[in-house]
């Protein structure tokens, strides 16, 4: 699935696991976890497969229930 060249620069893509990754969508926000991604090892740049983002997709939209939802802290910049 990866393992091709990266766009922005000469590395190469490799998956690698992550222990969280932040999606945004239309309808808010969604953290998975424990999921392979491809990351360029020599940009750090990110990409994500396709079933990836369907999957995305479907928690958003209510056809996939969370295991759990995490409070998140927010602060004015100022």
């Amino acid at each position: 699935m990866y393992g091709y060249q990266c766009e922005y620069c000469d590395g190469i893509v490799q998956e690698r696991v992550v222990a969280q990754e932040v999606f945004r969508h239309r309808l808010g926000f969604v953290i998975l976890e424990h999921m392979p991604i491809g990351v360029c090892n020599k940009c750090g740049y990110r990409y994500y497969h396709a079933s990836l983002l369907h999957r995305v997709e479907e928690i958003m939209v209510k056809k996939r229930s969370p295991e759990r939802v995490e409070s998140v802290p927010v602060f004015a910049f100022a």
